[in-house]
C-alpha cells in the first residue's frame, strides 16, 4: 500500500476545505501543524468541489486550492468537480 497526501496552509480559508476532505475520505489521517495541515490517505484521496461548497456557502473553483497549496504527492486526476490523488503499486 502506498500513501498519497496533500498539504495546505493552516488558516481560516482552508478550515472548511480540510473538513470536506476528511469527511469524504474516511481513511484519511489529518496531521495539524502550526503552519500547515497534511492529509494522508492510503492509495487514494478525493477532493470534491460539492463538499467544499456545502461548507463555505458559495461556489468554489477547485483551482482556488492552488492559493493555499503547499505540496501534494500522487498521480493527479482533475476535472471541474473533483481532484483525485492516486498511487498505484
Amino acid at each position: 500500500m502506498s500513501t498519497v497526501f496533500i498539504a495546505l496552509q493552516a488558516n481560516e480559508e482552508t478550515r472548511p476545505i480540510i473538513e470536506a476532505i476528511a469527511s469524504d475520505n474516511p481513511l484519511a489521517l489529518v496531521h495539524r501543524e502550526p503552519a500547515m495541515v497534511k492529509i494522508d490517505a492510503p492509495n487514494r484521496l478525493v477532493i470534491r468541489k460539492e463538499s467544499i461548497e456545502e461548507r463555505i456557502g458559495r461556489r468554489y473553483d477547485l483551482q482556488e486550492l492552488q492559493i493555499n497549496l503547499i505540496t501534494l504527492s500522487g498521480n493527479v486526476d482533475e476535472d471541474d468537480d473533483s481532484l483525485t490523488l492516486t498511487w498505484n503499486d
